[in-house]
């Protein structure tokens, strides 16, 4: 269990599994710059943030809800919370873009499902991932295995910034060349000196 001065930024999440130098450039390091896809996602989260809450039949819909979880050790917001009459709660987070090959939108959503969980001492077997590119919704199925990932990526998240340790730069084209901190992480330059610093050892070595 974590105290309240021992929680995390929930998003940092989101960024741990997707890359963890970025994830320490962010939040440990405070660095930060806007590309185009950030931009774009800023307003997506504005959008569904600054929207008023609201009631349909059978559901209350509430915007830019706190949460947190001592057993996870974050804290952060819901984009949208949906409470229905049948006392199921709902969890949606809007993204811009279209489903990613990997499970950084997943975990960020299910964490916020755990929060929900702990706070309102309730179960949440489903979320949802709202994608700006293709304006519908994406069920996410909080099963067994979700969440799992979430609890190890969260003790691992919590190791990192223990150690105030920054991962080296591993340069991923598919991940890199989309990033926004890549100026501030260089991943290029990283790889050149880790050759030349293999090349030197290997040198070492043959005499």
């Amino acid at each position: 269990m974590h105290s309240d001065s021992d929680l995390l930024p929930l998003s940092a999440l989101q960024h741990f599994l997707f890359c963890q130098r970025q994830c320490a450039l962010i939040h440990l390091e405070q660095q930060w710059a806007e590309n185009r896809f950030t931009a774009e996602g800023n307003v997506a989260h504005k959008r569904a943030h600054d929207a008023p809450d609201e009631s349909r039949p059978g559901i209350r819909i509430t915007h830019s809800l706190p949460v947190s979880s001592s057993t996870l050790g974050v804290s952060g917001q819901c984009d949208v919370v949906e409470f229905h009459k049948d006392g199921s709660v709902i969890p949606v987070e809007y993204k811009r873009g279209k489903p990613k090959s990997h499970r950084a939108d997943e975990v960020q959503v299910c964490a916020q499902a755990i929060c929900l969980e702990e706070m309102l001492n309730t179960e949440i077997p489903e979320a949802y991932l709202y994608y700006g590119l293709r304006k519908r919704r994406t069920k996410v199925v909080l099963d067994t295995e979700l969440r799992q990932l979430v609890s190890s990526l969260s003790a691992e998240m919590h190791s990192m910034f223990q150690s105030r340790k920054n991962p080296t730069a591993l340069y991923e084209k598919a991940k890199c060349d989309a990033c926004s901190l890549i100026e501030i992480c260089q991943p290029q330059i990283h790889r050149l000196h880790r050759g030349a610093a293999s090349w030197f050892q290997l040198m070492i070595n043959e005499k």
